[in-house]
């Protein structure tokens, strides 16, 4: 019901609006129910219902990637407990996610105390919620009354848009709904975090004697650069030092990959070879802005000493760290250097960017070229990419990864534009995907455009349903062999061997699906592919689907082993 009230809930909606914040992915609940009637009727923020708390926070961190701060509404502890693994990685891969939530109010716990009752959806610590995921948010508050709300709610918003980062948020139950003063109407801005300047000073002379040292410079890119708003700053570092740059497999479209000196993106023995050269030819990798998982154990161990480091957790060089130096002002410092220091730029020539169909061609099984209509991964990307690119579609869509053989095999990928490659490439959670794209979709005003394996769509095959609620057109590829392969791998890859006698572990084995039936279900549009031809039929029927979700199953051999995922197996 409409209220003239304006209330800690209207206070917190009008601040997310101002930052941009126009969708909040949502999981309806008791507690929470006087945010969620405020949302309901809020001019210029819009409830997006989900059908399960992994489908909403994948969705808004999905959004938080693509819009700069994403938001999920969610009930109190069976739903923020549900939802923990999706923030947790948004946590770990720096996407600024909202929390927002609701526990028990004053008069619940009143009683708790006096008849020791256990209220619903409570482990009997009614602040339990907020004590877990202070774990995995960078600021995390309770609210027990309106009083100080508004000044609560901007230092976490603040804290959330600074460090790009997942923040919590929860009232007791009636809070929501009490009076609070309206906000200014000037949006909140990050904080400006300044470095030490000693300590900046020697981070630089430091690098810089690296640098200059270095026959054979890389610079090594990652997705805290795009998160930060860096891009732009990352560019002129290229092109004032003349530098060959590659991308981790998270960072991958931190630029536009059209420039002449990207040589594509590095995710270790998944790489191209000519990319794998170029890293391990390099005698100084300037690192910007990238997470090192251990996908980059081989890489970190061979060039530790001959890193320049810069992240927003720290600035080494070589084998000194220094504190309290902010990347940004590194990056800075060093563009300078570039544009004033004679014998810069530098005349270094990237290698000419493949032409598809390659990369993939050369990563193909040779088991199947006797059958050259057979759909492998890597035919899969080769005509799926060539259809995009051939009909200008490459700026027009989003990318979503969850892990999977798919994402490692995609990292092959050139000319995407920046921003449209979002994977959980660091925190690496199976199905992520199929739930990101709503998120996607609606962040970037372009069409998610999700590759997933079976186990990944089973996970949370259910988000099908809200792209369709939605009227999102989405399309899904369902990588469908009947296993989970990239375990598989892990696990014997001898199993992808021909013969019988070559199986798969029973645990990596998956149910049958139905998958057209799903999609009519759902309300989607459906369609199943086995061969190349049906593929290269489907991809031009995509483009007139307008006002609802695309799911295709695409049908490849349970054995099909891409060279990158053999690489990587066998390190």
């Amino acid at each position: 019901m409409e209220s003239n009230t304006f209330t800690v809930a209207d206070y917190l909606l009008t601040r997310l609006k101002q930052l941009n914040c126009t969708n909040v992915f949502q999981i309806p609940g008791d507690y929470v129910k006087h945010f969620t009637q405020t949302l309901e009727y809020f001019d210029g923020v819009n409830a997006i219902g989900a059908v399960n708390e992994l489908d909403a926070a994948y969705a808004a961190d999905a959004y938080g990637r693509t819009r700069g701060l994403g938001a999920v509404s969610l009930q109190y502890g069976v739903s923020t407990f549900s939802a923990l693994n999706a923030i947790a990685g948004a946590y770990v891969e720096y996407s600024p996610v909202v929390v927002i939530s609701a526990s028990p109010g004053a008069d619940a716990r009143q009683i708790t105390k006096m008849y020791d009752v256990l209220y619903h959806h409570s482990t009997g610590n009614t602040d339990l919620d907020l004590e877990v995921y202070r774990h995995v948010t960078v600021a995390a508050e309770l609210l027990s009354t309106s009083v100080g709300a508004a000044e609560k709610i901007d230092n976490l918003l603040i804290a959330a848009i600074t460090y790009k980062r997942p923040v919590y948020i929860a009232c007791y139950k009636e809070v929501w709904a009490e009076p609070c003063p309206r906000p200014s109407k000037k949006a909140l801005e990050p904080l400006v975090l300044k470095s030490d300047q000693l300590a900046l000073t020697n981070a630089v002379t430091q690098a810089w004697s690296q640098i200059t040292a270095a026959k054979n410079p890389l610079i090594f890119a990652g997705v805290e650069v795009l998160r930060y708003g860096l891009a732009d700053l990352l560019q002129q570092i290229i092109d004032a030092s003349g530098f060959l740059y590659t991308t981790t497999s998270l960072g991958k479209t931190v630029l536009d990959e059209k420039g002449d000196k990207f040589i594509g993106t590095y995710s270790d023995a998944a790489s191209i070879k000519s990319v794998t050269d170029v890293v391990t030819a390099a005698d100084c990798v300037i690192t910007l802005g990238t997470i090192i998982t251990d996908d980059y154990l081989v890489f970190i161990e061979s060039k530790y000493a001959s890193m320049v480091l810069a992240t927003t957790e720290q600035v080494r060089a070589g084998y000194f760290i220094y504190e309290n130096v902010i990347m940004k002002d590194f990056m800075v410092a060093l563009l300078a250097l570039f544009k004033s220091t004679k014998g810069y730029p530098l005349k270094t020539v990237a290698p000419p960017q493949p032409k598809y169909p390659e990369p993939w061609l050369s990563n193909s099984d040779p088991y199947w070229d006797t059958q050259p209509d057979v759909i492998t991964y890597n035919r899969f990307f080769q005509h799926s990419m060539k259809f995009l690119d051939d009909n200008n579609l490459l700026g027009k869509i989003v990318m979503t990864y969850g892990i999977s053989s798919s994402l490692y095999v995609a990292t092959n990928a050139y000319g995407l534009t920046q921003n449209s490659y979002i994977s959980s490439a660091a925190w690496q959670c199976i199905g992520f995907e199929t739930g990101a794209a709503s998120g996607a979709q609606l962040g970037s005003g372009k069409r998610a455009w999700t590759v997933a394996g079976d186990g990944g769509f089973m996970m949370v095959c259910q988000s099908l349903s809200t792209l369709a609620r939605n009227k999102l057109n989405a399309v899904l590829f369902v990588i469908s062999n009947g296993v989970y392969a990239i375990e598989q791998v892990y696990v014997d890859m001898t199993s992808f061997e021909p013969g019988p006698q070559h199986k798969f572990d029973a645990f990596d084995i998956l149910p049958k699906w139905d998958y057209l039936s799903l999609a009519r279900a759902y309300g989607a549009e459906g369609f199943v592919v086995r061969t190349i031809a049906e593929l290269n039929t489907v991809l031009n029927q995509l483009k007139h689907i307008t006002d609802k979700p695309a799911l295709i199953q695409v049908v490849i051999p349970e054995k099909d082993l891409p060279g990158q995922m053999r690489r990587l197996g066998l390190e």
